[in-house]
């Protein structure tokens, strides 16, 4: 899986800014279609962190575990940071003193398989409008449990820092080449623009699980190192001069902590409170809780309290403290369930939403209640005997793979939702809820689509529809005790409606449409479970499965046996998407890697006994998802579309070269892609910005990626995949971080996110366009002319602008020889949207070059 491509791997200019492409394709907008929110609750996805405006009680801020950043207002809810990077937010954080000036910490650091790495800081001085990237070579790859903003110095920020999380260790950095780097405390005095670790009596490169600082004194800071897994270094430690110097705090303090969540009250400050947790088993056991603790005196001695059993075992993904901004006796501590204490912590009562699992826990300007939980954003004004929830408009739901749409219905969706159940959209009815829990894999009868199969987290909870989804039933045979995946991968047999297949550690079949279930292979694994499961549509005999113990096995006798014919594939522990079987060749199939520093999209055309790689026109980003099927406008090519970290990509040459998909989808996992022929589209499933669709029109016109000349207008061939520079890297800058610095690319979404449509719902979302070509900020709402190969097109000359989107790539191209950036536009070249959420093989800063010589260097080279 050792890439031997990683020189030609820039997609030319990344398919000429993979944009280019004037076709149909490629002109078209993605559209919402939510939940935003759920109907009948009003849930949306998982919130990890909420900031609230310090003086304006209608505004607050919230990070959507893989949803971005959201300002909600008088106006309803915003989306601010779709065309940043990565939507992964760990972190948000109001500057006391100056409310405009928002920091983000990208990466979710509540430590699930679905938690995802991050790629550095964001940075807004205008409550969202606009935004600055920072601090990429410092803390990609990683995630932020908090950040601090000094409440009189709005440029010195603390950020406390753990790593990508998932079960085995880290599986959420999807293998980012900066995953093992630094963690702990961090201090800015730069506004963010450069950062430092902190030491002096703190150990080096321990998971930092939160930060607090005295509201009557901000040199005076408590920091939680709480690995999940347990550390020896894990505890308190206080710092009385600004972070300088720490000091470790024992007086009653429990040994062998796991993650701990702190909290200070803003009315007695010397009163703490801490939500303590054991540690985890290596596969994500045990974290059960270990106590609520408090001291009256800064945290030099502490007394143990007893609130329950709040978090199950899930102390390592659910683990937050809040105290009443007025009163120190009452606090809040939120695991599944949230409780308060309205005396100090001898008593707790259940205060929990109407959502469980608890991520984030504050007060808005006027002493409400907020939590940030797996259903979004709820408000209390009475201390949490009460709550509305405020998700009108909040797009935010995590799916997961295995999204379903109907040949006869246009407006049928059905998917499974992280811990938002199953759910069906209706024209009539929106999106509702089906099942319960984590919503898993769906599929469709194929000659009967009123005939459905959706599931329930973990084997034998799988049931059957027979009216389109609306009621459920148990099916029999699928055993509960067998090894699975989060969940069990279920195919219909194309060929054969009435055939259905599905994956524990073996694989069951079902004769008559997914009623019962009888197991009919031997275990296929080595010890773990199947995550992704095809059937090809020409020989329903003819099956390939992959398992998360990293092999992909083939059965040629329906299941019955089955051959290993790759091991040591990388990929997410849960169930995927990941392989597909072309409609044309039962022996042709198609896999997606998730991983960085790997090839992502391989092929087989001899049943699996060999291998070949298609990525070598695609960034070196994840890809989660595949898809293969026929098109009506391409004969008898096979358009193959994929799902990664940054965008959807299509195919008509086998791989040969890829076009970016529409424009206006935000930079976030796609988890799912399905070619919908029936309806000529795509429909596609994120984690973290809900369900999507693009018109594909017709992908064979003059100009489109699949037009038999292979032209799209740009004035390069386009026959071979191949760099426009001709893989030549000669001549480009370098930083000395292993990158090329001079790709003459900058890539910018420039396109208004669609309104949702069709849920029932006023989904309305702002603007959050384009890459300011003069100040290196995300313009949200900005409709300007994007700039294009990393040089501004305004006023006629370039600007100090180089290509901080094409972190990914593994070789950045520049310009073809003679081609100006002006000719490059002038060529139909848009800028890339959204390719890389974080550096990659050759990992770059996202920045602007500067100012002075070094900024006229660069951009007298983007000239060339």
């Amino acid at each position: 899986m050792v890439s031997h491509v990683a020189r030609r791997r820039i997609c030319r200019l990344l398919l000429a800014c993979v944009g280019s492409v004037p076709g149909l394709v490629q002109a078209a907008d993605w559209t919402s279609i939510g939940p935003a929110p759920l109907a009948g609750g009003g849930h949306s996805g998982r919130l990890s962190a909420v900031a609230p405006h310090p003086t304006d009680p209608s505004v607050v801020y919230v990070g959507a575990a893989s949803g971005g950043v959201w300002r909600r207002d008088h106006a309803g809810w915003t989306a601010l940071t779709d065309a940043l990077p990565f939507s992964a937010i760990g972190a948000v954080a109001v500057a006391p003193s100056q409310p405009d000036l928002i920091y983000v910490g990208t990466g979710e650091a509540n430590y699930a398989n679905h938690s995802f790495y991050g790629v550095g800081v964001y940075r807004s001085r205008d409550g969202g409008s606009s935004w600055d990237v920072l601090a990429t070579d410092t803390f990609a790859g990683r995630t932020f449990s908090r950040l601090l903003v000094s409440p009189t110095d709005p440029d010195m920020v603390f950020a406390a820092v753990m790593p990508a999380g998932g079960f085995p260790a880290k599986a959420a950095a999807k293998g980012h080449p900066r995953a093992n780097d630094p963690v702990g405390l961090f201090r800015s005095v730069d506004g963010g623009e450069t950062w430092h670790p902190l030491g002096a009596g703190l150990p080096p490169d321990v998971a930092a699980s939160d930060l607090v600082m005295r509201a009557d004194d901000e040199r005076t800071l408590v920091v939680a190192l709480g690995d999940p897994f347990g550390h020896p270094d894990n505890g308190l430690y206080r710092s009385e001069d600004g972070g300088d110097t720490w000091t470790r705090l024992d007086g009653g303090w429990p040994s062998g902590a796991g993650r701990t969540a702190l909290a200070i009250s803003p009315s007695q400050p010397s009163r703490l409170y801490a939500l303590v947790t054991n540690p985890a088993s290596p596969a994500g056991a045990d974290a059960s809780t270990r106590g609520v603790y408090r001291s009256d005196d800064g945290g030099s001695t502490w007394s143990a309290h007893e609130p329950g059993a709040i978090q199950a075992t899930y102390g390592w993904f659910l683990c937050t403290a809040a105290v009443d901004p007025v009163d120190p006796d009452v606090a809040y501590f939120g695991g599944v369930n949230l409780v308060r204490t309205t005396d100090g912590g001898q008593t707790f009562a259940d205060i929990t939403p109407p959502h469980v699992d608890m991520h984030a826990v504050a007060f808005s300007a006027d002493g409400a209640l907020l939590v940030g939980d797996d259903g979004g954003l709820h408000r209390s004004a009475d201390r949490g005997d009460s709550y509305e929830h405020l998700n009108d408009g909040l797009s935010t739901i995590q799916f997961y793979a295995g999204l379903s749409v109907r040949p006869d219905d246009e407006a049928f969706f059905l998917g499974g939702l992280q811990d938002n159940a199953t759910a069906v959209h209706t024209a009539s009815g929106g999106w509702r809820r089906r099942l319960g829990g984590d919503g898993g894999y769906t599929a469709l009868h194929p000659a009967a689509p009123e005939v459905v199969l959706a599931q329930t987290q973990l084997a034998g909870n799988v049931y059957r529809s027979v009216d389109g989804g609306q009621s459920f039933d148990l099916v029999s045979g699928v055993l509960g005790g067998d090894r699975s995946a989060f969940f069990s991968p279920i195919a219909f047999a194309p060929d054969d409606s009435d055939v259905a297949y599905l994956g524990t550690h073996r694989v069951y079949r079902s004769d008559d449409g997914g009623g019962t279930w009888m197991p009919i292979s031997e275990d296929v694994t080595q010890g773990g479970a199947i995550r992704s499961l095809a059937v090809a549509p020409t020989d329903s005999q003819t099956l390939f499965v992959t398992t998360n113990d990293g092999q992909v096995a083939v059965s040629h006798d329906g299941g019955v046996t089955f051959a290993i014919v790759l091991t040591g594939v990388p990929g997410a522990p849960r169930v995927t998407n990941e392989i597909v079987v072309s409609p044309l060749d039962a022996d042709v199939a198609y896999l997606a890697v998730s991983q960085f520093g790997t090839e992502q999209v391989l092929r087989t055309g001899d049943g699996g006994l060999s291998w070949a790689a298609l990525d070598e026109a695609l960034p070196d980003v994840p890809v989660n998802a595949v898809d293969a099927q026929l098109h009506e406008s391409l004969e008898d090519d096979v358009l193959l579309a994929i799902g990664t970290d940054a965008g959807v990509y299509l195919s008509c040459d086998d791989g040969a070269s890829w076009s970016l998909a529409g424009d206006g989808l935000p930079n976030v996992p796609v988890v799912d892609v399905a070619i919908d022929g029936d309806h000529n589209r795509l429909a596609v499933a994120t984690m973290g910005r809900g369900a999507w669709t693009l018109r594909l029109g017709d992908l064979a016109a003059p100009g489109s990626p699949c037009a038999e000349d292979g032209d799209d207008d740009d004035g390069a061939d386009d026959d071979t995949g191949a760099q426009e520079d001709g893989g030549d890297d000669s001549g480009l800058g370098d930083d000395d971080d292993g990158g090329d610095d001079d790709d003459g690319d900058s890539d910018a979404n420039t396109t208004d996110t669609a309104a949702e449509s069709g849920d029932g719902d006023d989904d309305d979302q702002a603007d959050t366009g384009q890459v300011s070509p003069t100040s290196g900020s995300t313009d949200a709402g900005s409709h300007g002319d994007p700039p294009g190969c990393g040089c501004g097109h305004g006023g006629g000359g370039p600007v100090a602008w180089i290509g901080w989107w094409l972190v990914a790539v593994r070789r950045r191209a520049q310009p073809s020889p003679g081609s100006t950036c002006g000719e490059r536009l002038a060529r139909g070249h848009r800028p890339c949207a959204g390719v890389g959420p974080g550096p990659a093989r050759y990992p770059v800063e996202l920045r602007l070059p500067g100012t002075g010589a070094d900024a006229a260097e660069r951009v007298a080279r983007c000239r060339t």
